[in-house]
Formats: C-alpha cells, structure tokens, sequence
C-alpha cells in the first residue's frame, strides 16, 4: 500500500508572525520556515504504517517554492521513501491545492492520503475535503487514531462532543489531528541518508489547471493589543461593567 503524505512550507509555529507595512501580507523575509505540524503528524503515522509493513511506500509530496525542499527532506529524514515538488512562486489557494494534489493522486495511485487538518498560516481546514470530493474518495478528518483492516481504515475523530469512530474503504483521505501521535526528531545519520533519497520536481504548470484565485486579500492586519485588566470590589461592580463597559452582557 502506498500512502501519498503532503507537507506544506509554513511559517515556524514559535515565531511571531509580522505584518508588511503596506497590510498585504505577512512578512516572509528572514523568517525561520518549517513543516506544518499537522502535516508532520501525517508524516510520523505513514512512517509507523510502513515500520509495521502496512505501507510499501510513503510519498511525501509539497507544493510551493524551491526552498520547500527543505521540508520535504525533512519528510525523508523521518522515514518517507522519496519526494516530489511542485514548484510554483503563486500563493494558491486551497482548491488550487486540491486540483493538484488530486492530479499526483491519479499519477502515483496511493491507496491513503494522509495529511494534516489544517495548516497553520491559512488555517483554512479545506484541502483534505476538496481533495476527497474531487476524487469522489471516502473522507476522515480530525483522526485521533487510525487503524488499516485490509481495504478499510478505522478512524477515530475528534468531534465536539467527544471521539466517533468511523470506517472508511480504501483508497481514502484521512486528515490527522494534534493528538493522534507524536512526531519523532529526525537523528543525524537519518538526515544523511535523506540527501541521497529522490525528489522529483515539476512546475505546476504542466499539470495545465486552472490555478487562478478565487478571493481578492483586501488587507493583513494585526489583532489589536489586549489591554490591561482591572479589579473590581464586588460581584455587583463586575456585572456593572461588564453591561456597560464591556458589552457583553
């Protein structure tokens, strides 16, 4: 069984975002990059479903700008087989994602799409269900758990009101969550033998889809600077300001 894994080049989650100075984005410039850590996650289960011999091979797939090599390597460090990018400097956007993603589908035939809900930047929690609609593939999202029965994934969720267990037939696209497992830290040698492993590069322009954007960004701002607290003497004062100050009562 070969599992398809994207991975996608975000922003490192303990730096502190900047915006431009012309609001229409956030800076990029010298900033630290890293795997999505959801994705990362989808990386750490493909790599324990092919150390149990469930999986033949673990592809792990980016799409986006050179430097995402980077994280891909890393992919191969953590144990995926060999990579493939799609290389393009447009910031797409989540159905483009998908029209892609569903394209490296149908040329590698994975029986499991494994990735991450979300990813941190946009936190559009889109891709996966535009990729299983697209491909008409049964779907699990938010997978605190998975387990692979012959043709069939077992899929625990997280959903508001607690866990759901579901089953899916494969081929299918199974989007993980934070608790689902624990990623492991790539070790030196692993890292050295991840610069021999193959990735493979190809313009998105050769799939010839339509990639243009949907939405118009008006602006980027930053969230307003919480403000100091103050304390109050009663009960009475509180619900006081919390109507007429507050406004939320």
């Amino acid at each position: 069984m070969k599992i398809l894994v994207p991975v996608k080049r975000v922003i490192d989650y303990n730096v502190k975002a900047r915006v431009k100075a012309d609001q229409t984005g956030v800076d990029l410039a010298n900033v630290k990059m890293s795997m999505n850590p959801f994705d990362e996650i989808a990386v750490e289960e493909a790599v324990r479903l092919h150390e149990k011999g469930i999986a033949t091979e673990v592809v792990a797939v980016s799409i986006g700008v050179a430097q995402a090599q980077d994280q891909i390597r890393t992919a191969l460090a953590m144990g995926a087989d060999r990579g493939l990018l799609i290389q393009t400097d447009q910031d797409l956007e989540p159905l483009a994602v998908a029209k892609l993603l569903k394209a490296v589908v149908e040329a590698e035939g994975p029986a499991l799409v494994l990735m991450g809900k979300q990813a941190i930047d946009g936190d559009n929690n889109a891709v996966g269900q535009m990729l299983a609609a697209l491909l008409d593939w049964p779907q699990a999202t938010f997978a605190s758990k998975v387990e692979i029965s012959g043709e069939h994934a077992v899929v625990t969720r997280e959903v508001d009101g607690g866990l759901q267990t579901i089953e899916v037939s494969l081929p299918a696209v199974v989007t993980v969550d934070l608790r689902l497992n624990e990623p492991r830290y790539a070790s030196l040698p692993n890292i050295m033998k991840a610069k021999k492993k193959p990735i493979e590069i190809k313009p998105a322009a050769d799939y010839g889809l339509d990639l243009a954007p949907r939405l118009t960004v008006v602006k980027v701002v930053e969230p307003p600077k919480r403000g100091g607290g103050i304390k109050v003497e009663t009960a009475a004062d509180l619900v006081t300001k919390l109507k007429t100050e507050a406004g939320v009562l």
